[in-house]
């Protein structure tokens, strides 16, 4: 792997994993198009925790209030601060770590496909766009239940789809579930945490098994470009959501499905 297509990769990751437009699509897709190798369950590693990074970074005070009121939340057995957040978040990750566990060698080959992918870049698109059109958007963060964040969880399951968008579906349940545009990307954002940690270390396993000489300075270069990449796509996100809301992203998604239909039609795929 060359530094430009370390860059590019990294760029890509930065960006497309918090805004709701599948970032796993984007490092499936960009690959095929322009005739590269795949780049390896060790680069992927590297640019997640790129993302990883960031989001805990820029949440790091929501990061720490939740973690430690959950943890006296079971000290003491009863609610603490913002405790009910944090078993919304274990909650809300146990359906994509089951659903991953059970379905992990088809959603790695079979669902890689670009079809797959076009079909699910414009249904779930659409649904985004119906959610932000037709959700009550009245619920903060300190609102979401426990039976919410497992409707949240249950989206996120299929997020593991290539082009559903793992943010994608975690807004749009939210968002039908009433939440406002920033309560619904909140809780989306540090929803992306366990979930992150959960598939780096599939990764981590994947790539110790792996016989692929490590190119340190391609991972290095692609995890310090997805950092800063996602640290700026989450901070101008949130503070241009109320302004522009997701109908961008929703016809971004049909624009894309569209050229890959007719680049399948016409015998690119």
């Amino acid at each position: 792997m060359d530094a430009i297509q370390a860059l590019i990769l990294g760029l890509l990751q930065g960006i497309t994993e918090f805004l709701p437009i599948s970032s796993s699509a984007h490092l499936i897709l960009v690959p095929v198009l322009t005739g590269w190798a795949d780049q390896g369950v060790a680069f992927d590693l590297a640019v997640h925790l790129g993302t990883l990074l960031a989001v805990v970074l820029y949440f790091r005070q929501d990061v720490t209030a939740v973690t430690r009121d959950g943890v006296l939340s079971l000290i003491r057995r009863e609610t603490v601060g913002q405790s009910r957040l944090a078993w919304g978040l274990v909650i809300g990750t146990i359906p994509a770590g089951l659903a991953g566990l059970l379905l992990l060698d088809l959603i790695d080959t079979t669902l890689r496909s670009v079809a797959v992918i076009a079909t699910t870049t414009l249904v779930f698109g659409l649904l985004l766009g119906l959610a932000d059109r037709f959700g009550a958007r009245r619920r903060s963060v300190d609102e979401i239940t426990l039976a919410d964040a497992f409707w949240i969880g249950i989206g996120q399951a299929f997020a593991l789809v290539p082009g559903t968008s793992r943010s994608g579906v975690t807004m749009t349940v939210g968002l039908m579930l009433g939440l406002t545009r920033e309560a619904a990307s909140r809780f989306s954002f540090l929803l992306a945490i366990p979930i992150i940690v959960l598939a780096g270390a599939v990764k981590l396993v994947e790539a110790f098994q792996s016989a692929v000489t490590p190119d340190w300075s391609a991972f290095l270069l692609g995890s310090a470009v997805s950092f800063l990449m996602a640290i700026t796509t989450i901070h101008f996100f949130l503070k241009w959501l109320n302004a522009v809301g997701f109908w961008p992203y929703v016809v971004y998604r049909i624009l894309l499905a569209g050229l890959l239909y007719a680049l399948i039609i016409g015998g690119v795929f």
